[in-house]
């Protein structure tokens, strides 16, 4: 039986990418960033512009940087946050998103870690020519990589994490998806392994500490509020947007 040639088959995969719809959302309410993600804008073709294919519980955090620091040269697309319920889909999401938008754009990075994809993410961005942020995951790059590890080898095995936008979100990502808004006497055996609700904020919200705080109570957790910032997702960026002095 005859089979295809690789670059046959590579053609097929883009084609399939390039099928996938493409995020719709123009609202950076936390529900619709959730559902729909944050489309990207409308450009001419080789706009000598930077693109960030993100996730969607990173895009107040993305803009707040890039506005802070002026990088008008950035634009940014969000796939919708809720792919973290589902981290198979999210290497053939971001695949999508950089087939359709590659011809626009001189630059397109990802933001994402690994996010739970077993490194399946990494080497997809290796093979489309995309760097990705490093890491396994946002809480691990909000609080930086080194530091959040020098918790975990000091014990810290045992802690929930939540950040700005899973605090907003905590009925969508983990109430509801464990079942818990039916069968809230599953609690004590769903988060038994766990002792802390470590609260990671981004910004100095008042009312997030203490919805943070009424999360843990929730989940019968002691809790824990540590301030992060943008951590090392502000420092790539920074990184990201200075033009390469070797490039053309």
């Amino acid at each position: 039986m005859a089979t295809a040639s690789p670059r046959r088959g590579r053609a097929a995969r883009l084609s399939k990418r390039a099928a996938l719809s493409l995020p719709q959302g123009k609202s950076l309410d936390a529900q619709s960033l959730t559902e729909h993600g944050l489309a990207a804008p409308e450009r001419e073709r080789k706009t000598g512009r930077i693109l960030l294919i993100a996730c969607g519980a990173l895009a107040r955090e993305i803009l707040a940087i890039t506005r802070a620091n002026q990088f008008d040269h950035i634009d940014l697309t969000c796939l919708p946050a809720k792919l973290h319920l589902y981290p198979d889909q999210i290497v053939t999401h971001v695949e999508a998103a950089v087939t359709k938008h590659r011809a626009v754009y001189d630059q397109i990075y990802v933001v994402y870690a690994d996010c739970g994809t077993g490194g399946q993410l990494q080497q997809s961005c290796a093979e489309l020519g995309v760097e990705m942020v490093p890491g396994p995951h946002c809480y691990a790059f909000f609080e930086g990589t080194d530091r959040f590890n020098a918790y975990a080898d000091a014990g810290e095995i045992t802690a929930f994490y939540l950040t700005d936008f899973l605090v907003k979100q905590f009925d969508a990502f983990v109430w509801r998806p464990m079942g818990l808004d039916k069968n809230p006497e599953l609690r004590d055996m769903i988060f038994g392994n766990y002792t802390t609700l470590i609260y990671q904020s981004q910004t100095e919200d008042p009312d997030l500490l203490e919805k943070a705080r009424a999360c843990a109570a929730r989940m019968g957790l002691d809790f824990q509020h540590r301030h992060t910032g943008y951590g090392e997702l502000e420092t790539t960026l920074m990184d990201w947007a200075t033009p390469n002095p070797s490039s053309d």
